[in-house]
C-alpha cells in the first residue's frame, strides 16, 4: 500500500499516471468484443424472436422487459461474483493455519478477487444463456414470468442464505486455530515458570546447604529464562494483534456478505415492477397508448419518491431507483424508434413514395427491437462497470494495496477477456454477451481502484495524472470511442466514490 505523502509530487504523478493508464487500457480493451457482440445480437436472425413480441407486450413493455432482465443480469452477476468472493475470502480466513506471523494482505486479496472475478463472468454467461434460450422459445411473456419470478423468489433466498451463511461461520475454525495456538503459548508459558521454581527450589536448597548462589552458570540461567520470557510475552502480543487483524477482516466481510445479499434481494423489484405494468398493458393491446405512458411515468415517479424518502434508505434503494429509470428511458427509447420510423413513412409518402402498412409496421418493430437491444446493452454494460467499481474503490478504501488491486483485478480482467473470445462458440450469442458484461465489471473494478487513488494522493499532480492516464489509456485502448468512454469513466469515478457500507 502506497501511504499519502510518502512519495514525491513528482513520483506521486507519475506512479498515479501509470496506474491510471493500466485501468484505462483494460477499460478501452472491452470496447470492441462489446460492440461486436451487440452486432452479432442485433443482426435478423436474432433480432426476430424480438420484433415478432413487439406487436404482443408493445414498444414500453419491450423496452421495459429487455432493460429489466439486461439490468437484472447485470446487477445478480456482479453481486454473485461479490458474494462468492466473501466466500472464499471468509473460508480463507478461518480455515488458514495463521500463527502469529499471519499476513492477510496479497494472497487473500488475490484468492478472493479471482474467485470475485470468475464468478461474475459465469454467472453473467449463464444468465445471458438463459434469457436467450427463454425469448427463443417463450418470448416475451415468458421473459416476463420468468423475471418476475426470479424476483419473488429472492427474497426466500436471501434468507436461506443468511441461515447458511451463519451455520457456515459456527462451523469454521476461526475460533479453534487462535485457541490452539492460546494453547500452546500457554503450555510454553506454563514449562517455563515450572522451570524457574525448579531454579529457585535449587538455589533455597543450595543455600540451606551453606553454598553459594551466584555462580557463573546460574547467572547463565537466569538470562536465559528470562529471554525466553520475553520471546513468550512478545508471541502473545503478536498472536492477539494478529488475532484482532483476522476478525476484523471476518468482521468487513461478514458485512460485504450482508449488504450484497439484501442488494442482490431487492434491488431488482422496483425494475420487475415497471417491466409488468408496462408489458401488462402490451398485452390488454394498449402498449403505445399514452395511458400507458403516463402510467409508466407516474409509477416510477412514486416508487423512486417511496424509496428516496425512506427512513432507513439503503444503498440497494439508490441502485433499485437508478435502474427503474434506466429501464423508464430504455422503454421510452424504444417507443421513440418506432414512432420515428412512422413519421419517416409518412414524410416518404408525402413525397411520392408510397409503401404498405405492412412495411410500415415491420420498418417501426424493427426500430424499436434495435432501440431496445442497444440502450438496454449499453445500460446494463455502465451498470456493470458502475458496480464493480464499487468493489474495487471499497479494496483500496480497506487498505488491500492500490498496486495490488489494480494490477490483479486489469490482469484477470485481461485473461477473463482472453478466454472468453476462445470459448465465443461454446458460449452462443447470449451467453458470451453475459460473459463480457462480466468482464465490464472485472474492468470496473480496476478502473474503481484507480478512481479511488486518484482521490488518495496527498497532491494535485499525483490526482491529474491518475486521472489523466485513466483517460488517456481508455480512449487509447478503446480506439477513441469519445462518447462511450465520456459516459464510462464519469459513471466508474462516481460509483468508487460511493461507499454501500
Amino acid at each position: 500500500m502506497i501511504k499519502p505523502g510518502s512519495l514525491s509530487t513528482v513520483k506521486e504523478a507519475v506512479v498515479g499516471f501509470a496506474l491510471g493508464a493500466l485501468g484505462g487500457c483494460i477499460l478501452g480493451a472491452t470496447e470492441d468484443p462489446v460492440d461486436n457482440i451487440l452486432s452479432v445480437m442485433t443482426a435478423a436472425a436474432p433480432l426476430k424472436p424480438v420484433m415478432e413480441e413487439v406487436r404482443t407486450v408493445g414498444p414500453l413493455g419491450l423496452g421495459t422487459l429487455i432493460g429489466a432482465a439486461a439490468l437484472t443480469t447485470a446487477m445478480t452477476s456482479v453481486m454473485a461474483g461479490v458474494i462468492l468472493a466473501a466466500v472464499v475470502a471468509s473460508v480463507f480466513v478461518a480455515m488458514r493455519s495463521c500463527g502469529a506471523s499471519y499476513t492477510p494482505s496479497l494472497s487473500l486479496w488475490a484468492v478472493a478477487a479471482f474467485a470475485g472475478a470468475f464468478g461474475t463472468t459465469l454467472s453473467g454467461a449463464t444468465f445471458g444463456h438463459l434469457i436467450e434460450w427463454i425469448v427463443n422459445r417463450y418470448g416475451m411473456v415468458g421473459l416476463l414470468w420468468s423475471l418476475s419470478m426470479f424476483t419473488v423468489l429472492k427474497p426466500p433466498l436471501r434468507f436461506l442464505f443468511q441461515v447458511l451463511w451463519k451455520q457456515g461461520e459456527a462451523c469454521c475454525a476461526l475460533g479453534s486455530v487462535w485457541a490452539e495456538e492460546t494453547k500452546n503459548i500457554e503450555i510454553s508459558e506454563m514449562q517455563q515458570r515450572q522451570r524457574v521454581a525448579v531454579q529457585i527450589e535449587q538455589r533455597i536448597m543450595t543455600l540451606e546447604k551453606g553454598g553459594s548462589a551466584g555462580g557463573t552458570e546460574d547467572r547463565t540461567k537466569w538470562a536465559a529464562e528470562q529471554r525466553e520470557r520475553e520471546a513468550i510475552e512478545r508471541k502473545k502480543m503478536e498472536r492477539e494483534e494478529a488475532e484482532m487483524s483476522q476478525r476484523s477482516i471476518q468482521d468487513w466481510i461478514n458485512t460485504v456478505v450482508t449488504k450484497h445479499v439484501d442488494f442482490l434481494a431487492f434491488s431488482g423489484i422496483p425494475m420487475t415492477v415497471v417491466a409488468l405494468v408496462t408489458s401488462g398493458f402490451g398485452l390488454f393491446g394498449y402498449g403505445s397508448h399514452q395511458a400507458a405512458l403516463f402510467v409508466h411515468l407516474a409509477l416510477v415517479a412514486i416508487i423512486a419518491y417511496l424509496l428516496l424518502k425512506s427512513s432507513d434508505f439503503k444503498y440497494w434503494m439508490l441502485v433499485g431507483c437508478m435502474g427503474m429509470i434506466a429501464t423508464f428511458v430504455i422503454a421510452m427509447l424504444t417507443l421513440h424508434a418506432g414512432q420515428e420510423a412512422l413519421t419517416s413513412a409518412m414524410k416518404m409518402r408525402a413525397a411520392g413514395h408510397v409503401q404498405s402498412k405492412e412495411n410500415i409496421s415491420t420498418h417501426m418493430t424493427q426500430q424499436s427491437s434495435l432501440e431496445a437491444l442497444n440502450a438496454a446493452f449499453f445500460v446494463a454494460k455502465l451498470c456493470q462497470l458502475g458496480l464493480g467499481a464499487t468493489v474495487g474503490g471499497a479494496l483500496v478504501r480497506r487498505a488491500a494495496g492500490e498496486v495490488n488491486v489494480i494490477a490483479a483485478a486489469a490482469l484477470m480482467a485481461g485473461g477473463l477477456l482472453a478466454g472468453v473470445e476462445v470459448l465465443s462458440a461454446v458460449l452462443g450469442g447470449g451467453g458470451q454477451a453475459g460473459a463480457l458484461l462480466g468482464v465490464v465489471g472485472a474492468a470496473g473494478m480496476c478502473v474503481g481502484a484507480v478512481a479511488a487513488t486518484a482521490g488518495r494522493w496527498s497532491s494535485w499532480p499525483g490526482t491529474v495524472g491518475t486521472v489523466g492516464g485513466l483517460v488517456i489509456g481508455a480512449l487509447v485502448m478503446g480506439k477513441w470511442h469519445l462518447v462511450n468512454i465520456g459516459l464510462q469513466v464519469p459513471m466508474a469515478y462516481v460509483f468508487a466514490m460511493t461507499n454501500p457500507f
